[in-house]
């Protein structure tokens, strides 16, 4: 089989020929159909590293159908079943049904296709973050990024009906669609100063959750806006990853203020992936028009490139393994 590899080099994306995954009691193999690029991990922790990277963390979610289910999985999975999985980009991935940190395999509603599916571990972290700091209706929140992560927690926090959904990027084209996505208003960082921008909406007081979902080296400044427009006794929550550096971290403006970082809350990874399909099923979750982009895996480097090279472009990118 061929599965995408990041060897020595920066930006050295690969196919590679791989054995067969065996399967075990516990396992599923899953015959892929689609998988998705995701900009923050392959990007920012992949991509751009010049060591080689282990091609079993190469991607994060596929979906596909059942090939060969082991002796223990097959009372849950049986040949030609429709998952996901949460897995590395190959034309076949081996995965247990169960772990500790919630589901690999995950079987896939009939009204969900198979491009729609490799967005809801996404789309779940997204729902999950939402949750966690407690919006409440007379909340004004912030989200500071929208790229996939950004707008899938922009789409989370829709649903708790909160008085202000303010969305915050670089780009202008993510802007529009914060708005087409629920968001009361979109700043547009390039033109207006975020803080002040936030400072205007709320009369000064400022938000009472922000999220902070930029990462990467633009997520230092994003974070030190962050800490300027959470309210006193509002909410920071902490998204973003691979800054490169340490955050600025103010200790005299974090003060009365509550700081979290990735934080998921205590109801199982189950309940919550259940509760994410459902809001999809429902049409309150949208993930078609993120999709921006579709290469067949053959140009899984060309696709890498694009969402290196031209990211204003790109959003949702897919890797299409069979038709």
């Amino acid at each position: 089989m061929l599965r995408v590899a990041k060897p020595e080099g920066f930006g050295n994306i690969v196919l590679e020929e791989a054995p067969m995954p065996p399967v075990g009691p516990d396992e599923v193999r899953v015959r892929s159909k689609v998988s998705l690029i995701s900009r923050g991990s392959e990007i920012l922790r992949r991509y751009m590293h010049e060591e080689a990277i282990d091609p079993a963390i190469m991607g994060y979610s596929l979906a596909g159908v059942v090939d060969e289910a082991g002796s223990e999985a097959a009372s849950r999975f049986q040949p030609g079943d429709r998952v996901l999985a949460v897995a590395p980009h190959a034309q076949y991935v081996v995965q247990p049904i169960d772990s500790r940190i919630g589901p690999r395999v995950w079987p896939i509603p009939d009204d969900i296709s198979f491009e729609e599916a490799t967005f809801l571990p996404l789309a779940k972290s997204g729902v999950t973050w939402s949750r966690s700091p407690g919006i409440r209706a007379d909340h004004t929140i912030v989200v500071m990024g929208q790229g996939l992560v950004g707008n899938l927690v922009l789409q989370g926090a829709r649903q708790h009906l909160c008085e202000r959904l303010i969305a915050v990027d670089a780009i202008a084209k993510r802007c529009q669609l914060a708005l087409e996505f629920g968001a009361d208003h979109a700043i547009d960082v390039s033109e207006t100063d975020p803080v002040a921008r936030v400072m205007e909406l709320t009369d000064g007081r400022g938000a009472d959750i922000v999220f902070e979902c930029v990462g990467g080296q633009p997520g230092l400044k994003s974070f030190a806006q962050a800490q300027e427009m959470v309210r006193d006794g509002g909410t920071l929550h902490l998204i973003g990853l691979y800054h490169g550096q340490p955050l600025p971290l103010d200790a005299g403006k974090i003060q009365r203020r509550r700081l979290i970082g990735g934080y998921y809350g205590e109801e199982p990874p189950e309940v919550l992936l259940r509760r994410t399909i459902e809001l999809v099923q429902a049409g309150r979750i949208r993930v078609r028009p993120l999709i921006s982009h579709r290469f067949p895996y053959q140009e899984a480097k060309e696709a890498f490139d694009l969402l290196y090279d031209r990211l204003a472009e790109a959003m949702g990118v897919l890797l299409i393994w069979e038709e």
